[in-house]
């Protein structure tokens, strides 16, 4: 396990070394295969997971089968941790889209920790908080943007989170198919596939295998407003 992945997480990183090293004793290693899910919709939830490598996808599928996307956590990132403080079942299913590995945290190891290190709450409740703040803004982009602008948007948050420079751009390795990004910014995969088309067209990103290569930074920031 990357133990120096984990102490940058905003939870780990305001303790002690005897205080993260013991924590860190209580971890379990969970990994996974793309598309093998740590917990469906449903589940009874008894703990948090934190992202050691990999990408995570969060997803709703609704009563006719259709599916959505909440979210994509990368490394560092935390999930599940609604359980801790609400004991309803999973509201969403959490499922890898690459090779991933985490680390298991059980709710009564982790409610020991915010009882002797009351600022790891304060850590906790920021990630709620930003998690939160991220859901309002894609209800607001459902409302206010049209496709292309959410898809604008949606890659330039991925690529802020994982990109990396390449020779010609930014690279983004999102690891998705066309229908999870279609997924992701709530439209239909053919609609994604014509503004993804267009941005092409214009010069602004290449296309690669569940990745993208963003060539104009600028051109597609304005669009996504």
């Amino acid at each position: 396990m990357d133990i120096e992945v984990l102490r940058r997480a905003p939870l780990f990183s305001t303790l002690d070394d005897d205080a993260f090293r013991l924590l860190t004793d209580e971890l379990s290693e969970v990994d996974l295969s793309r598309g093998a899910s740590v917990f469906r919709e449903g589940d009874q939830g008894d703990q948090l997971y934190f992202i050691v490598s990999g990408k995570v996808k969060l997803g709703r599928t609704s009563a006719d089968g259709r599916e959505s996307l909440l979210a994509i956590l990368g490394p560092g990132e935390l999930f599940g941790e609604m359980a801790l403080f609400d004991p309803a079942p999973r509201n969403a299913t959490a499922t890898a889209v690459s090779e991933t590995r985490l680390a298991g945290l059980k709710n009564e190891s982790l409610v020991g920790l915010l009882r002797s290190r009351p600022e790891a709450s304060a850590q906790l409740l920021q990630a709620l908080a930003r998690r939160l703040r991220r859901t309002n803004d894609s209800l607001s982009d459902l409302v206010f943007s049209d496709v292309p602008g959410r898809v604008a948007k949606a890659l330039l948050d991925l690529a802020d989170r994982f990109g990396r420079p390449a020779t010609d751009g930014v690279l983004v390795a999102h690891e998705l198919t066309q229908e999870e990004l279609a997924q992701l910014v709530g439209a239909s995969r053919e609609t994604v596939n014509k503004a993804l088309a267009e941005f092409v067209q214009r010069g602004w990103l290449r296309l690669e295998a569940r990745a993208v290569v963003i060539l104009d930074m600028q051109r597609l920031r304005q669009r996504s407003r």
